[in-house]
């Protein structure tokens, strides 16, 4: 099929000729193209997003991104390929940016009233929250740090990349690690 004929039969076109027409500056090709794929850009994104406007918005900036760079591609017909991953980079680029839903203060937790709950649901979160407080205190400094500044400070990734001046992946590193041993000291707290 020649690209002349591809304006016409978008629809019918391989996702190959397509990509080609597109790199040869047919809009239109590249229209198709985003027709055929947004679904499966939007399920990426959801899938590490969680958040509706977030994935959607994650899309569209694949999107940008992929007609940015389409030049780049030697083999049109990994595309679909080529377009996931380009998902997959932005969405977790984006959640590492994003702030947390909820952040709290460490004073939320100990000022929870417990009147709209019943005695001993309240009781049992205020066991908990002690023995976590109780948890953290036995860490480290630097993992009850990292715990405290992600968790209850709500820091995103990058403020805590700049705050104990680290790379984010060492960060990331650091949470899992700081998780796992407080995970055990409350074991150790709850055995008692």
């Amino acid at each position: 099929m020649e690209l002349e004929t591809l304006a016409f039969d978008l629809e019918l076109a391989s996702t190959a000729e397509l990509v080609l027409a597109a790199q040869a500056g047919d809009n239109d090709a590249f229209g198709a193209l985003v027709n055929r794929f947004e679904r499966m850009v939007q399920a990426v994104c959801w899938q590490r997003l969680r958040n509706h406007a977030e994935a959607q918005e994650a899309a569209q900036e694949v999107f940008i991104k992929a007609f940015e760079k389409l030049e780049q591609l030697d083999e049109p017909a990994a595309f679909p390929g080529w377009l996931r991953s380009i998902a997959v980079r932005q969405a977790i680029n984006r959640g590492t940016r994003r702030q947390p839903a909820l952040a709290m203060e460490p004073h939320t937790l100990e000022g929870f009233d417990g009147e709209s709950e019943a005695p001993l649901s309240s009781l049992l979160k205020r066991e908990r929250v002690a023995q976590l407080h109780e948890g953290l205190d036995r860490l480290a400094t630097l993992d009850r740090s990292t715990l405290v500044a992600f968790y209850l400070n709500g820091q995103s990734l990058l403020e805590m990349s700049d705050k104990f001046a680290a790379p984010v992946g060492t960060i990331k590193r650091r949470l899992h690690v700081a998780r796992k041993r407080l995970a055990k000291e409350l074991e150790c707290l709850q055995a008692v």
